[in-house]
């Protein structure tokens, strides 16, 4: 009887075999302590600057319940994660190409996702692995918080944004998202919004660095990746469900992001995983915990 963990070793050994280049997919979950800090918006937007700079990349909307990434997109997404678990379609069959080289993994919206999380983590998933094998980055826009669901997807990933605003229940809430995260990881990258300017931007990320070094033992390393000021465009995007990074690309808003974009990229690109395995089976490998 074959088990989920020679399924897995089989899976692992083909993509060694027939990975004819260095490609390895880097995984980054962005997230947050609350929501209604514009999680959704910057991962969309962060995702569509990776894709600019020239790199492959899939999003995957995560946000059990909450999904959104095929409205801010503008895709009418017939099928997705939720049909991918009740054994409907095949997970290669519900990935939706936005541009070349730029793919949605579309979310259910619903409760009833969170029913299925057995077969999530396993039966449906990696079967459609070689879909994906090429792809640079993967941005996975978690929920928001620190429930079960969204502590599996940040313990597995190479790397975490948590976004945060300017809003003390905000900083509070991305304060306790750190502190978890610590248990597990030794960086984290924060990225403030919805703020008036870097001035701003600095007092808060000086703050919650502060507090986390005095009461976290764990020496980590909190890096503020970038900001995102208070800025129509962005609004007015949302609202006509578009990218204002494509729909407004030389404005402040789009290069900051793309400043970010740059610089998780520059980080990623040289980071040396240590890690035999590499791409989609190392990712769904710590998922699984196996």
């Amino acid at each position: 009887m074959i088990t989920q963990a020679d399924k897995l070793k089989n899976l692992i050994e083909k993509e060694n075999k027939t990975t004819t280049n260095d490609r390895t997919t880097k995984f980054i979950a962005i997230t947050s302590g609350k929501g209604g800090v514009g999680k959704s918006t910057i991962s969309a937007n962060l995702g569509y600057a990776l894709h600019k700079l020239g790199f492959r990349v899939a999003l995957f909307d995560a946000d059990i319940g909450l999904a959104n990434l095929d409205v801010l997109l503008k895709v009418n997404a017939k099928k997705n994660i939720l049909h991918v678990l009740k054994g409907e379609v095949d997970f290669k069959d519900i990935i939706v190409e936005i541009e070349d080289g730029f793919y949605l993994i579309p979310g259910d919206s619903g409760d009833e996702i969170i029913k299925y999380s057995d077969d999530f983590l396993f039966n449906r998933f990696l079967d459609g692995l070689d879909a994906l094998k090429d792809i640079d980055f993967l941005v996975i826009d978690t929920g928001a918080g620190i429930g079960k669901e969204v502590q599996t997807f940040l313990n597995a990933v190479d790397e975490v944004l948590i976004i945060t605003a300017p809003e003390p229940a905000a900083i509070t809430d991305a304060y306790a998202m750190i502190k978890v995260l610590s248990e597990q990881r030794d960086r984290m990258f924060l990225l403030l919004n919805q703020v008036d300017n870097q001035k701003e931007a600095n007092g808060i990320y000086q703050k919650i660095s502060m507090v986390a070094k005095s009461n976290i033992q764990k020496d980590i390393k909190l890096q503020m990746i970038g900001y995102l000021k208070k800025d129509n465009i962005i609004q007015k995007a949302s609202i006509k469900r578009n990218l204002f990074i494509r729909e407004n690309p030389v404005s402040e808003a789009s290069e900051q992001v793309f400043a970010i974009a740059k610089k998780i990229a520059h980080i990623l690109e040289r980071k040396v995983l240590a890690e035999e395995e590499k791409g989609l089976s190392r990712f769904f490998r710590k998922i699984l915990r196996l």
